[in-house]
């Protein structure tokens, strides 16, 4: 069982430090985009958290079921209105299963980067394929690796510089391990550090679990909008189809 990264402490405050991904924009995007992959069937969240997406997207009408490790979070997303409807399994999302069959899977937010090596990645994505019906779509959105960023022989990479939040990124290129490190400005106007383990991966790469898992790649855009990817796009919106 992979290490619990998201305790008590980062569950406390992880929707206050991830507010800009709670914008209206972003999350209805997002709701929109998976509303219409996953259509009259159900859909199964991999990290599902305190319920960003999966609340939102539930009271669209979607039945949504979840996975994910933390308790704590679990237990934020049971707080909030609706939380306590939705069906969540606690453990490994890349291997634990729940009842049932669904026309959606999808993780969010760099999610996929939180199982540290190659063989979890690829278990995600035969897990989901797994639980997906014939026919079904598998979605991942996440960063695309920012390596030309980092000058020759050098492992640190700074990505956002704000009143209230520092956070720069660590490379180790020979293993694509990732260590993200934040410094947040708490209430008395302190900053706290944290810091969590991720392997960063490529398109391609993902492409590659997919095929292994035996799904193929349907579609893949520069984010939620569906705006192309290009070489100069941060991240990337996959969609793997299961035959």
């Amino acid at each position: 069982m992979p290490e619990d990264q998201f305790g008590e402490e980062v569950a406390a405050r992880y929707d206050e430090t991830s507010e800009d991904m709670f914008d209206p924009a972003v999350v209805g995007a997002t709701v929109d985009f998976l509303a219409a992959l996953a259509g009259e069937g159900a859909a199964l969240e991999l990290g599902i958290g305190t319920g960003r997406i999966a609340l939102p997207l539930s009271e669209r009408g979607v039945r949504v079921s979840g996975i994910d490790l933390s308790e704590a979070m679990v237990a934020k997303l049971r707080e909030k209105p609706g939380g306590d409807t939705i069906p969540v399994s606690l453990g490994d999302f890349a291997t634990s299963r729940v009842d049932g069959s669904f026309s959606l899977v999808y993780l969010v937010f760099n999610t996929i980067d939180n199982l540290t090596t190659q063989n979890e990645q690829v278990a995600c994505f035969e897990n989901a394929a797994a639980q997906l019906e014939p026919g079904g779509s598998f979605v991942i959105e996440v960063g695309v690796p920012d390596l030309r960023r980092l000058p020759h022989g050098e492992r640190f990479a700074l990505f956002d510089v704000g009143e209230t939040h520092l956070g720069i990124d660590e490379y180790d290129v020979a293993t694509q391990g990732l260590v993200s490190h934040h410094w947040q400005r708490n209430a008395d106007g302190a900053f706290e550090r944290s810091a969590g383990p991720f392997r960063y991966v490529w398109p391609s790469e993902l492409d590659l679990m997919a095929r292994i898992a035996g799904m193929a790649l349907r579609e893949r855009f520069g984010d939620w909008n569906r705006e192309p990817f290009t070489n100069e796009s941060r991240k990337h919106v996959s969609v793997w189809a299961k035959p």
